[in-house]
Order: structure tokens, then C-alpha cells, then sequence
């Protein structure tokens, strides 16, 4: 992801900073993973280990999250962005949900 927009995941930036609170962006995604590797998943389950397929899935996740929070804050005129936030939440078996948020702002 490739983008003009600063990100900060404070809550306010130091008083040297001036800008202007435009109100709170986000954006979100729901991933799964293919049937085949969800059972590989279940395996390695059972032996431990990092299971990579869901790692990478939530990586993607993420980034998908961040470029549609990003859209929105450029659509209210936002050139920053501060208190970002993720969070997740498995919606059915094998697929997740990831939301990024924060409040879009117009550092000055």
C-alpha cells in the first residue's frame, strides 16, 4: 500500500502540531481461506506451530482495512490520520473479519 496519507496511531500529536479534526474513517474486510487450506490448517493444529496460510491471510486482511480506511479519510479532504486501530473477529470458520480505524484529520 502505497500512499501520501500520514498515519499515527496516537491519540493526539504533540501541541507543535496544528490541524484540524475532520471525524472518524474506516475501513474493513472479510477474508477466508481456501477450503484445502483450512484442513492443512486443522493439521497443524494438532502438531503446533505458526499455521502461515492464516498469517498471510491476515496480513492481507489488514492492508485491504488500511486502504479503505485511507479512501475514506482522502474522500473528507484528510491528509493524515491519527488513533489507528485494528481489531478482528472470526465470523465463520476459517474466515475473518479485520477492521482499521481512526480519526481523519487535516495536518496544517
Amino acid at each position: 500500500m502505497e500512499t501520501n496519507m500520514k498515519m499515527f496511531t496516537v491519540n493526539y500529536l504533540p501541541s507543535n502540531y496544528n490541524y484540524e479534526v475532520l471525524g472518524l474513517v474506516k475501513g474493513n474486510t472479510a477474508q477466508a481461506k481456501h477450503v484445502g487450506k483450512d484442513l492443512l490448517a486443522g493439521l497443524k493444529n494438532i502438531v503446533g506451530g505458526e499455521v502461515e496460510s492464516y498469517t498471510e491471510m491476515l496480513n492481507e486482511a489488514r492492508e485491504i482495512a488500511t486502504t479503505r480506511m485511507v479512501e475514506e479519510a482522502k474522500k473528507l479532504g484528510a491528509n493524515a490520520i491519527i488513533g489507528i486501530n485494528y481489531s478482528s473477529s472470526s465470523v465463520l470458520a476459517g474466515t475473518v473479519e479485520v477492521i482499521a480505524y481512526g480519526t481523519a484529520i487535516i495536518l496544517k
